[in-house]
């Protein structure tokens, strides 16, 4: 008869197609299960942390709600900082772990629930009777309140007979939030006369825009109101229109950019939270800008917010256009030229090009990145670790939607989570190319993935680590500010050599012309390529726009 594991691995497969883990003691019979009576794909990683990380690149890469599994205590405790940052990123995913037995708790267990806990993420245990009704409960939690959840198997459970496994309804998922109420309706009708009467109109999406769909029906609004528009850092490429599109707002805009943004009169916020780096801490918008937001947070989320509607940015959006499609006034717009057609975008949103090589020798990151841009198969999903670097990629690496660029680390201000990104992103969109740009010290810190990164992605990998031989955003910061710098330095590292251990391609690039190999790799059909390491020896005197930033708001 099924197991308490089989309970949970068949339920969880009928709605999950992909697992990342490290086998164990505690979920060994759950891993046997999924293996063998389940169509669901398990995908071995290194080390625990990377069991949560792929399984939030998957969602991030593709939409679809993937699982982790660990074992009980040290395997359970490795994942913690990835589990906190897809809390902090809201990312839905269900972690599967063992626990300690129902009679008590071993020398070397500990109080997993309390550990989640502590993080944010809730913890489900499952019983003999009532496996598969849990393991439903915990995929609704996460796909309602966009949380990872953990769900606990207790070791002395886990191998009992439970008879055959019951029948259990699908997740069921909140509807689109649409605005309700008097005050909600008044607000929308003052949004709506706002952009009507704007000579400077712009719209500012998030990644909640792209998560509800919005990216038509922004498009839509901004073509009814002639607004130029951005997006946040996770948001770009939402606005179907990239010709009247400033890019990313915050430090990884152009400064022309953002200049233009300051001169909005009316700016319309839909699904982002406003948080500093988003905001310039404070100076993205003039203090004349009046600005609105729409989200379904319970309010405001931003001191400069001036009026607030919580619902679906899809929705609001539709309801703005329609608003103004029915409004005589609108009428008057169409005789006045759109603030849009009337600034020169492509020069406002221009990076500085760099320099072939740093006045120290080294490699000038912005003229690396600019021309690995060229390179790259356009076909790409690019995954980021996190560290000073992550500003090269943000600005000089253009997408075609949220879902082909994610920071996995940022939200919890974490490193170490690129190469078990790779995996997630590379097992969600089999078809893409998928690239990692990573530190030397967050490289170093997962170096145990880049088996599992290479493995997955084998022949449409390319990893691009910036080798500063440092932990780059501490020597700028607090470098400058007279600390000590030998713990903030990294001997030299060839990470090329790394690649070269697990049957991958590692290239040392000094030069522009060292790229040429990811040219001819581009090139290559997918059948005959290794995954591809380029070991970039960057300056590490160029300082990425937005750590200036935080230099600036830390003095």
């Amino acid at each position: 008869m099924p197991s308490v594991s089989a309970h949970v691995a068949i339920t969880l497969a009928q709605h999950i197609d992909h697992v990342f883990g490290v086998m164990g003691n505690g979920n060994a019979y759950f891993l046997d299960a999924l293996e063998r009576e389940t169509s669901a794909e398990f995908t071995a990683v290194r080390h625990e942390q990377g069991a949560v990380v792929a399984a939030d690149a998957h969602h991030r890469a593709s939409g679809r709600i993937a699982a982790g599994t660990a074992t009980y205590g040290a395997g359970f405790t490795n994942t913690l900082t990835a589990l906190a940052e897809s809390v902090q990123a809201r990312i839905p995913l269900v972690l599967v772990v063992g626990d300690e037995p129902t009679s008590g708790p071993r020398p070397w267990d500990v109080d997993q629930i309390a550990l989640a806990s502590a993080v944010g993420a809730r913890t489900y245990t499952v019983g003999r009777t009532d496996a598969a009704a849990t393991t439903i409960i915990a995929i609704e939690h996460a796909l309602t309140y966009r949380v990872p959840v953990v769900l606990a198997i207790p070791y002395d459970v886990a191998a009992i007979d439970a008879g055959p496994v019951p029948a259990a309804p699908s997740p069921r998922v909140p509807a689109a939030l649409a605005p309700k109420g008097e005050f909600a309706e008044g607000m929308l009708d003052d949004i709506a006369a706002a952009l009507r009467d704007a000579e400077r109109p712009f719209l500012l999406a998030g990644r909640g825009a792209w998560l509800a769909g919005a990216g038509a029906a922004l498009g839509a609004l901004a073509d009814a109101t002639g607004a130029l528009t951005a997006s946040t850092a996770l948001g770009r490429g939402v606005f179907p229109a990239a010709e009247y599109d400033l890019g990313a707002t915050g430090g990884f805009g152009a400064e022309g950019a953002m200049e233009l943004v300051r001169d909005a009169d009316v700016a319309v916020v839909f699904g982002a939270s406003l948080n500093q780096f988003t905001m310039r801490f404070g100076e993205l918008f003039a203090p004349g800008t009046r600005v609105f937001q729409v989200d379904v947070a319970p309010a405001a989320t931003h001191a400069h917010v001036g009026g607030y509607v919580r619902g679906d940015a899809r929705v609001v959006a539709e309801a703005l256009v329609e608003r103004l499609q029915s409004s005589s006034a609108a009428a008057g717009n169409n005789a006045r030229r759109p603030w849009r057609e009337t600034v020169d975008v492509a020069a406002a949103r221009a990076y500085d090009g760099g320099d072939e090589l740093a006045p120290d020798g080294r490699l000038d990151p912005r003229s690396a990145a600019r021309r690995i841009a060229e390179l790259l198969p356009e076909d790409r999903v690019v995954v980021s670790d996190g560290g000073h670097f992550i500003g090269w990629a943000n600005m000089y690496w253009p997408v075609a939607s949220p879902d082909r660029m994610m920071m996995i680390g940022t939200a919890f201000q974490a490193i170490g989570q690129g190469w078990p990104s790779v995996v997630g992103a590379a097992r969600a969109r089999p078809e893409s190319t998928i690239v990692l740009t990573s530190g030397d010290g967050g490289g170093l810190m997962a170096i145990a993935d880049l088996e599992s990164a290479v493995r997955a992605a084998a022949g449409r990998g390319c990893a691009v680590v910036w080798n500063d031989a440092a932990y780059g955003a501490e020597v700028h910061l607090y470098g400058l500010k007279g600390l000590a710098e030998d713990p903030m330095r990294i001997p030299e590292v060839d990470f090329a050599a790394f690649a070269a251990a697990v049957d991958a391609e590692g290239v040392v690039v000094r030069t522009l012309e060292d790229l040429d190999r990811l040219r001819t790799w581009s090139a290559q059909p997918v059948a005959e390529r290794a995954f591809l390491l380029l070991d970039l020896r960057i300056s590490p005197a160029v300082i990425a726009p937005y750590q200036r930033e935080i230099i600036r708001v830390n003095s």
